[in-house]
């Protein structure tokens, strides 16, 4: 694929096509997929039920979304080594709906941004990826890594809190006052899981710190709890119905019901039920998960870019994670989108195409059919500390402190501003606000660029035999509506009493509306003086933009020269 088409090609499973159909698929190959398939699946088991808690559903949620959406997004999308399926990006969003309309709305919300994603990649929309900028990407996933650490604090202390309040100051005082009824035992598994993710990485393993964490944790809680500690686990928080009518606990070892989503159950346990109201209050919600959805695959195809030399299909990815967010909700998926953790994984693994992602996805199948009754003793507060890790291995810490030493202060400005936003009120609000912002101080600085100069007297147009009352100037930068009124002000000032100038335009490589517009106003203002302007050495979009507006030389007021030479020339002979 040759260089920036990636941006613009769409092409139903680029991925799989490219990599087993437009490439030789050897044996070879598909064990090594096979391989890399096997490590990210066992990976992806704890975190998969881990974030479908955090999002405010049962944990075997999440493991439907790896099984289903991580197949079917792998074989339908653009990144060849993408893995797809819950991720922490999507906490600070999921959570408020499910707190509000239940599985149900989850999921028909989870459904809507699918069509929302495959709307984008039919309209080419994955380019603008280049147009978002790190401080804001840095900012959001700041925020949302606070906003899910706050949300572990319950669980990780053993706090007696049922939920938590939406607004993040109010989910500081909730958590302040239960603080004091913290339960020690609960911390004691919370610490131990969190000590051994912390130190397991410097055995310089190839085992993931996560699961030897997560099974210390287990051993610990369940020993605790035999000597008579009350620590929740996945088997006494969660329950199931089971078809003669008795209750299970923890995750029903079935594979995931193909059902409409809307007939889930809302907040009420009651059918949640399809109508324009329902959708109307949800879109937001979708247009929210749809916009994260896309930015999260898109920067994680980007990160396996810059690991793998490959290009990947931007609207192609698109078009895939549409589909799987499309079709996982009828079988009780919450939303997908591509895992970089998970992803980068996969690729130092040993993956070779889309397939890994597919083995993934059937070891997850086997482990929910065949591991629930050990699933069942994993404890919330090991949980909890899990979630910890990912939300700091997400903020990018490291990254954010070098901006914030580094950067110009507008990129400052930016981040905090989304940082914040994120934190406080709502992400989609505090992408908007940071991309709108990083454009306005790119404009300003752009603008402040824009330079007029009186180069009259310079070396090169003394010798030229310039007449007397007559003078040069050069302009310097864009033209644009933020920097033309005020550099065609300063011409006017300055040229209040010449007979005459040469406006030397070489350095302007953009003329827009608003600055047509100014230069208007100064042609007018000369023919009103009785000054005559000669426009020389305009570069093609300049020139373009004043052939469409019909600007035509005005006899004895205005005139054009291909360049300064023959400018200077031609004012010399007059």
């Amino acid at each position: 694929m040759s260089h920036r088409a990636h941006l613009f090609s769409l092409r139903f499973a680029h991925a799989f096509r490219e990599a087993c159909l437009d490439e030789r698929y050897s044996g070879r190959r598909l064990l090594r997929d096979v391989l890399a398939g096997l490590t990210v699946g066992i990976i992806a088991i704890p975190l998969a039920m881990a974030l479908a808690i955090a999002s405010g559903v049962a944990p075997q949620y999440g493991l439907y979304t790896a099984i289903v959406a991580g197949c079917v997004i792998a074989l339908t999308g653009g990144s060849r080594f993408s893995i797809s399926g819950p991720t922490a990006a999507f906490v600070v969003i999921l959570y408020p709906v499910a707190q509000q309309y239940g599985l149900g709305g989850l999921l028909l919300a989870t459904l809507m941004s699918g069509v929302l994603l495959i709307i984008m990649a039919l309209m080419r929309l994955g380019r603008f990826i280049e147009y978002i900028p790190e401080s804001v990407t840095l900012g959001f996933t700041g925020g949302i890594a606070v906003v899910i650490a706050t949300l572990q604090v319950p669980d990780f202390f053993g706090l007696p809190l049922a939920g938590l309040p939406e607004p993040y100051w109010d989910k500081l005082s909730a958590l302040a006052q239960a603080l004091p009824a913290l339960d020690a035992m609960s911390t004691l598994v919370a610490g131990t899981t969190l000590a051994v993710m912390l130190l397991w990485p410097r055995l310089n393993t190839p085992i993931p710190a996560h699961l030897p964490a997560v099974v210390v944790g287990s051993l610990l809680a369940l020993l605790l709890n035999a000597g008579g500690a009350s620590i929740d686990t996945i088997g006494s928080r969660f329950s199931f119905l089971l078809p003669d009518g008795s209750v299970g606990a923890g995750i029903p070892p079935v594979l995931p019901e193909l059902a409409w989503p809307w007939q889930r159950p809302d907040a009420g346990g009651e059918p949640l039920g399809l109508s324009w109201s329902m959708v109307r209050e949800l879109l937001p919600s979708a247009f929210a998960i749809a916009m994260l959805g896309a930015i999260e695959s898109l920067l994680c195809a980007v990160v396996l870019d810059g690991m793998t030399g490959r290009r990947h299909s931007a609207n192609s990815e698109l078009m895939g994670q549409g589909i799987g967010n499309l079709v996982t909700p009828f079988f009780g998926g919450i939303t997908a989108t591509a895992a970089i953790a998970r992803s980068a994984a996969n690729y130092r693994a040993g993956a070779e195409s889309p397939v890994s992602a597919v083995v993934h996805s059937l070891v997850i199948l086997l482990a929910l059919i065949s591991l629930v009754g050990v699933l069942a003793y994993l404890p919330m507060p090991a949980m909890a500390a899990l979630l910890v890790i990912v939300a700091w291995n997400m903020s990018e810490a490291p990254k954010a402190v070098h901006l914030l030493k580094t950067a110009p202060r507008s990129d400052i400005l930016v981040f905090l501003t989304c940082f914040s936003l994120t934190v406080i009120l709502d992400m989609v609000i505090a992408i908007t606000t940071g991309v709108l912002l990083a454009a306005v101080l790119f404009m300003r600085e752009m603008a402040q660029m824009t330079r007029v100069t009186d180069i009259t007297n310079s070396k090169r147009i003394g010798g030229a035999g310039l007449p007397e009352g007559w003078r040069v100037f050069k302009i310097n930068g864009p033209l644009f509506f933020a920097a033309a009124d005020r550099v065609f002000g300063e011409l006017a000032s300055l040229s209040q009493e010449a007979r005459g100038f040469i406006l030397y335009m070489d350095g302007v490589t953009v003329l827009d509306a608003g600055g047509l517009s100014a230069m208007n106003k100064l042609i007018s203002t000369c023919q009103r003086d009785g000054t005559e302007v000669v426009l020389a050495d305009l570069q093609y979009q300049p020139l373009r933009a004043l052939a469409r507006a019909g600007v035509k030389p005005i006899d004895g007021v205005s005139r054009f020269c291909p360049s300064l030479d023959k400018a200077l020339a031609s004012v010399g002979r007059r």
